[in-house]
């Protein structure tokens, strides 16, 4: 039904739609949003991730020459890296079958974990044995002597360990049980913090990772409040005592004697040279070009030896 005015016409003869047409002016763009987990730890502190990043060294050479011994192949360990994270980012990061020696902490309830693959324990228990260990190995549980050998392998690895950390671990830690998921084993809560050393393992010409999570508990309270108070001695002073613990190369010497140069290109075996020096007067003791004392020549046991005379410092 058409609208009309009282003469009869329609008021809106004619009604279009008229196609909208775009202005042209971009829109807002999307902004990024960056996710951040509240729930996530902080990281270590520098110092503190140093003086850690040092003992996992330590242990990673240590555990390496261990391995040599035991395994009777060349083996080399490495740190990869060293963080803090929990328990339930830890466990997400590993294989669902591997395996997890299980380390009891003595006083805490989260135990510690020694991670690596089952097909490369099992290469290691067949060298062991005098084995090969070809072909590779499948991914599966331990038989009880592998298991027992293994857990021999993670007893001296615990030792090592424990020399490597010194001071940071205070409290015994021992193998525990064994696990092949991760999902399944709960060797802490999911919100506790661990501290976890990636490492890589070589034993022969078969590489694998491993890792190494400790409770953090066990170790932050040994580690102290970051960045320390500076020492209040005096920076030179600390320079001085350092520079006392410096080596330097001594030498004693004889007095110079001026030769042509046509006499040194005319050397040959059993020439005689003179030198200008007494056979009374002791030798320069000589440091960096810099005479510090006079020395007589003598010996101790099969060596020789100088005698210093005097310390009068001449400057040549």
């Amino acid at each position: 039904m058409a609208l009309t005015s009282v003469s009869g016409r329609p008021i809106v003869p004619v009604v279009t739609v008229q196609e909208h047409i775009s202005t042209g002016v971009p829109g807002k763009p999307v902004r990024a949003v960056e996710v951040y987990d509240f729930s996530r730890p902080t990281t270590l502190a520098r110092d503190h991730a140093r003086v850690l990043e040092l003992a996992f060294e330590t242990f990673a050479r240590q555990w390496g020459t261990q391995l040599t011994a035991q395994v009777r192949m060349i083996s080399q360990v490495t740190c990869e890296q060293v963080v803090m994270s929990g328990y339930d980012e830890y466990a997400a990061s590993l294989p669902a079958t591997t395996t997890m020696v299980l380390c009891t902490v003595e006083g805490l309830e989260a135990q510690a974990v020694l991670q690596f693959p089952s097909a490369a324990a099992l290469f290691w228990v067949a060298h062991m044995l005098g084995g090969t260990g070809l072909p590779a190995p499948p991914e599966r549980p331990f038989t009880q002597i592998e298991q027992a050998l293994v857990r021999r392998l993670m007893d001296d690895a615990l030792e090592d360990l424990r020399y490597s950390l010194g001071a940071l671990l205070t409290l015994p830690i021992a193998v525990g049980g064994i696990q092949y998921n991760s999902q399944f084993a709960q060797a802490a809560a999911t919100s506790d913090l661990m501290i976890v050393a990636s490492f890589v393992v070589r034993v022969g010409d078969k590489t694998t990772a491993a890792t190494l999570a400790l409770p953090a508990e066990a170790l932050l309270p040994q580690l102290g409040e970051p960045g320390p108070p500076m020492s209040a001695t005096p920076p030179v002073d600390l320079l001085r005592a350092q520079l006392g613990w410096v080596p330097v190369d001594v030498s004693l010497r004889l007095a110079d004697a001026r030769v042509l140069p046509s006499a040194i290109l005319a050397l040959a075996v059993g020439d005689v040279l003179a030198i200008p020096h007494p056979t009374h007067r002791p030798l320069d003791l000589v440091v960096d070009g810099r005479t510090l004392a006079r020395a007589a020549v003598g010996s101790t046991g099969s060596r020789l030896a100088c005698i210093i005379i005097d310390t009068e410092e001449k400057t040549p």
